[in-house]
């Protein structure tokens, strides 16, 4: 089983920059996708940057040339480093490693770190 733990989130003034962790363990697992997701208070959770095995990066359009994802697929690890903060982008946020399992795929998502951005 894969044990996701986040961490990073807070409170932070619009304009200011916050990074977000995220790191797997357990068993020892290929891992395909890797990325960050957020969903704020009453809305749907929603893509926010994510990282394919072959490296290549996929930003939402909100958060394009604000955000960056990096990730360590040999140690397992994401990060993403959030700049130029706006109040629209309050939400949790989520990290999810997607694994091999049996002859497919399955997700692993983190708990969940609360950002918020204050105008």
């Amino acid at each position: 089983q894969v044990q996701i733990a986040e961490s990073g989130g807070g409170l932070v003034q619009a304009g200011g920059s916050l990074r977000l962790s995220c790191a797997a363990s357990g068993r020892t697992y290929t891992i395909n996708n890797i990325g960050w997701y957020r969903q704020a208070p009453g809305g749907q959770r929603e893509m926010v940057a994510t990282i394919s095995r072959r490296g290549s990066t996929n930003y939402a359009d909100s958060v394009n040339g604000r955000f960056t994802i990096s990730g360590d697929n040999a140690k397992n690890t994401m990060s993403l480093q959030m700049n130029s903060l706006k109040p629209e982008d309050t939400a949790v946020y989520y990290c999810k490693f997607q694994h091999s399992y049996g002859a497919g795929w399955l997700d692993a998502w983190g708990q969940g770190t609360q950002v918020t951005v204050s105008s």
